[in-house]
């Protein structure tokens, strides 16, 4: 597999020799799984990934993808990211709503595009016009770039922080972890949690659901700490560690890993299989709930 190769020095610098024991005992069954499970169906298979920042949901999409090509099936890597409405439209909606700082929680992306992705695919329409996000644009607030023309779509790789994630009872935001710890905060993750269901006809298109689940979900700053700190070795500009943890936190504020991630682990109605993640990125336990 010439293009895994590549991928490995390239993508993940790292050796294809390093990454055969988990090429063979999880990525290569994982990519058999989901083409067979695809060829029970008489159209495209959507498969969901779901992983909170530093999961690694983004490589193993992309991994995932070029496995299920040498295999014959169009594979096409799709992220909840490349749904967000556009940049104007989020001009406003943080003006009707001065709490959405940042791009990223419930309510900053345009559901309705992405139902029509999905639908076309599932229908066979070809080819599908593909929408993508430039993180970049703006200054680092992003901006819808041009969009990708597929033809013909057997497989489709869907992975997001959230996708999958279903809203909780309310009341539960009343003995909430931190940081959600004052009135306010708690009210914002009361309308986050009210907004999820906003999402709940997108996760309906899912056909299977992975979920990369960390051993501690703390680690997710640990982790985009020391992603900031390589950024920055390299000559570019990152945030400091104390803006790193008002960004995590934000996101925590916003739907907790505890109260929305964690009960999925034993959801066999929800979640396909769970593949923990130790604090070191290497792979855990793997399991049906």
């Amino acid at each position: 597999m010439p293009a895994f190769s590549q991928f490995c020095q390239t993508s993940l610098h790292i050796s294809p020799q390093q990454m055969l024991p988990v090429l063979s005992d999880l990525w290569l069954p994982l990519s058999m799984k989901i083409a067979a499970q695809h060829e029970k169906l008489n159209r495209p298979f959507i498969q969901g990934i779901l992983g909170g920042q530093g999961t690694g949901k983004t490589t193993m999409s992309l991994v995932l993808q070029l496995i299920l090509q040498e295999l014959g099936y169009r594979t096409l890597c799709l992220s909840l990211d490349d749904l967000y409405k556009t940049y104007s439209d989020r001009l406003i909606l943080a003006q009707q709503d001065p709490r959405l700082i940042w791009r990223g929680p419930p309510g900053t992306h345009d559901v309705d595009l992405g139902l029509d992705v999905f639908q076309q695919i599932r229908t066979g329409k070809t080819p599908v016009i593909v929408p993508r996000f430039d993180k970049s644009a703006h200054g680092g607030a992003g901006d819808r770039t041009e969009p990708e023309v597929v033809a013909g779509v057997d497989i489709v790789i869907f992975e997001g922080w959230f996708v999958g994630v279903r809203p909780i009872d309310p009341d539960i935001f009343n003995q909430a972890p931190p940081p959600i710890l004052t009135h306010e905060d708690k009210i914002f993750a009361r309308d986050m949690n009210r907004l999820l269901s906003t999402y709940l006809p997108l996760w309906e298109q899912l056909d299977s659901l992975i979920l990369l689940y960390p051993t501690d979900y703390r680690c997710s700053l640990q982790w985009r700490q020391q992603a900031e700190q390589k950024m920055m070795a390299t000559g570019k500009s990152g945030m400091t560690d104390t803006q790193i943890e008002e960004f995590v936190n934000y996101f925590w504020r916003s739907l907790h890993p505890e109260l929305f991630i964690k009960p999925l682990t034993k959801s066999a109605a929800l979640v396909d299989l769970v593949i923990e993640i130790n604090s070191d990125h290497t792979f855990g336990a793997v399991y049906q709930p």
